[in-house]
């Protein structure tokens, strides 16, 4: 069920007012401090009343944009997407670009070409491609799903 994003009313327009609704879109999933500004901001919330709430709640801890980061990260390797593009995603949702970093660079390559192939084989089978135009398909699926070159290994029978 979705709630609808009403305009507050003119004593819900406080300082505990937006924590409350900052608290409650928070407990319902992590953001990144750049996405909760932006959905208090879509409420027609005061700009300055935002950034104090804003910096109070990270300051307690109940808002992180590493927490953020991280939970992200887990959730987009869970669906099988590859280092590139969680990175963009992440830059695309004003996630810190360091800690984007920092979070995939926490995972080595061959845990990524391991990745890389499980996804390979849910889509395509457990058989190479056994020609150009088949290593070419699968290859470019896999940079879709946001793997490197580095990380795909595709490779094909000499005699194919």
């Amino acid at each position: 069920m979705r709630r609808s994003k009403r305009k507050p009313d003119a004593e819900e327009v406080d300082l505990a007012g937006v924590r409350r609704v900052s608290l409650d879109l928070l407990a319902r999933r992590e953001y990144s401090q750049v996405e909760l500004r932006r959905k208090l901001a879509e409420r027609d919330l005061p700009e300055g009343l935002v950034d104090e709430v804003l910096e109070a709640l990270a300051a307690e801890g109940l808002q992180s944009d590493a927490r953020y980061v991280e939970a992200f990260v887990h959730s987009r390797i869970e669906r099988g997407q590859g280092p590139v593009r969680i990175r963009q995603e992440l830059r695309a949702r004003g996630a810190p670009d360091d800690l984007a970093v920092a979070a995939l660079a926490d995972e080595d390559r061959a845990a990524w070409r391991a990745r890389a192939e499980r996804v390979r084989r849910q889509k395509f089978g457990d058989a190479l491609p056994s020609d150009w135009a088949g290593k070419v398909k699968q290859a470019k699926f896999l940079q879709q799903r946001g793997f490197a070159m580095e990380h795909i290994q595709l490779d094909v029978d000499a005699d194919g």
